[in-house]
This record gives structure tokens, C-alpha cells and sequence, in this order.
């Protein structure tokens, strides 16, 4: 039974008479045309990785980041319609600042995330607006240690130790599969997420890339913050090596 075309795709509030709500799809559909987005749970940390196309060649570099903070301990990673991210993760700063002068500590991951999932949520429900057309990697170092979730357009939340998405999801999810993540360190995890992320770029159909890397874990004493540069310059020289490498391999 097909219900597209047929006005059930006009309202997120409104199910085709096959269950589906056609708005939320649309919104999936906005993360999978962005650029890539992984992210890892290591042993001793959490890494967040993000393909940031280019638009204009006019741009500020490093402007209109995809990767923010939201706490000293909580970092967040989109895929999706840029503002809709901005929005959301300036919810999540003011949930996690309530936390903090309500109860007078951090607010631990699991919290932060439900918040945010309920949040995005709550746009599913209601005629007069529409759902978020972004999906986020939270990554959290808490007293219990770290953690990493996944919240969708349709405000569903799981916790991951390594997840992907965007146009490169697919690919990225089979290289992580392969990695062993709870013997992986973040600096070991740094070099792969670069790799991934230069793995999934295709060059021909996609604009140039700016890579983000930040990473919150015990070498940055549970902060969230982008990778120091010396990091980040050692992990893109390994990702090109590696794909030169790959290449030279296919042509023998």
C-alpha cells in the first residue's frame, strides 16, 4: 500500500493508513544527503568525527561548526540541516545548565540524552511544526565513565559503541565494525575516525571537506574539546597515507 502523494505526507501529525509518518522520513532523508558523521566509544573516551562539506570556496575556514560543546563534559555531533542542529544544541545547553544549578552536579549521559531525544520528539506530535531535520552524536564522560548516544529526527535514543550517519553511513559502519573499540585508545581512535572519514569522501560527486575531530576522554581530563593540532595533523597525514596506499594496492 502506497501512500505518498495521496496528502499524508503534509502533516507530521497526521499516519498513512499503513503506520507511516511520511514527514519524519523526509527528515531522515535530510540527514542522509549531509556529510558524514561517526562517531567512538573508547576505552578511555569518546571521539566524534565530522565530514564538513564545503559549500563556497568564499567560506572563513573552521566557521559553522557541525561539532559543539554543550557541557565541560558533553560534546555533540550533527548531521543534517546546520541551524536545526545549532537549535537543538543550544536546548541541550540550557537542559544541562538546569541540571547543574538544580541538583549542583554535572548532568550524568544518560539524562542528557533523554532530554534531547524527548525534545526532538515532542516536534513529531503537532500540525504546526516540523520534526528536526538533523540527527546528533552525543558523547558524554561522566562519573561512570564514557558514553556515546545516538538521537534520530523521530526522537529515538540508543546508546552505541560506535555509530554513523549521513551520506557515508553505511561504509563508515562496516569500517567501525571492524576496529576492537573497547581496546582502542582515543588517540589510536582519533587516526581511525580520520581514516573512516577520508575512506567514505568520494571526490568525484562530493566538495572539498573540512575535518572535524574533538574528543572527550581522560588525556583531556574529561573536557570536551577539539583534538590539539599536532594530533589532528598526525591523524589526516595516517588517513592519507593509507588511502594512497589502498589506491597503489587496486591498480596492481
Amino acid at each position: 500500500m502506497t501512500s505518498i502523494g495521496t496528502g499524508y505526507d503534509l502533516s507530521s501529525a497526521t499516519y498513512s493508513p499503513d503506520g507511516r509518518i511520511f514527514q519524519v522520513e523526509y527528515a531522515n532523508k535530510a540527514v542522509e544527503n549531509s556529510g558524514t558523521c561517526i562517531g567512538i566509544r573508547c576505552k578511555d573516551g569518546v571521539v566524534l568525527a565530522v565530514e564538513k562539506l564545503i559549500q563556497s570556496k568564499l567560506l572563513i575556514p573552521k566557521s559553522n561548526k557541525r561539532i559543539q560543546t554543550v557541557d565541560r563534559h558533553i560534546g555533540i555531533a550533527t548531521a543534517g540541516l546546520l541551524a536545526d542542529g545549532r537549535h537543538l544544541v543550544n536546548r541541550a545547553r540550557d537542559e544541562a545548565q538546569n541540571y547543574r544549578d538544580t541538583y549542583r552536579q554535572i548532568i550524568p549521559a544518560r539524562m542528557i540524552a533523554d532530554r534531547v531525544a524527548q525534545y526532538v520528539q515532542a516536534y513529531t506530535l503537532y500540525s504546526s511544526v516540523r520534526p528536526f531535520g538533523i540527527s546528533a552524536i552525543v558523547g558524554v564522560m561522566d562519573r561512570d565513565g564514557p558514553a556515546m548516544y545516538m538521537v534520530e529526527p523521530s526522537g529515538v535514543c540508543y546508546g552505541y559503541h560506535g555509530c554513523a550517519i549521513g551520506k557515508g553511513r553505511q561504509v563508515a559502519k562496516t569500517e567501525i565494525e571492524k576496529l576492537k573499540l573497547t581496546e582502542l585508545s582515543c588517540r589510536e581512535a582519533v587516526k581511525e575516525a580520520a581514516r573512516i572519514i577520508y575512506t567514505v569522501h568520494d571526490d568525484v560527486k562530493d566538495k572539498d571537506f573540512e575535518l572535524e575531530l574533538s574528543w572527550v576522554c581522560e588525556e583531556s581530563k574529561g573536557r570536551h574539546e577539539f583534538v590539539p593540532q599536532d594530533v589532528w595533523d598526525d591523524a589526516v597525514r595516517a588517513a592519507k597515507a593509507s588511502l594512497e596506499s589502498d589506491d597503489e594496492m587496486e591498480e596492481d
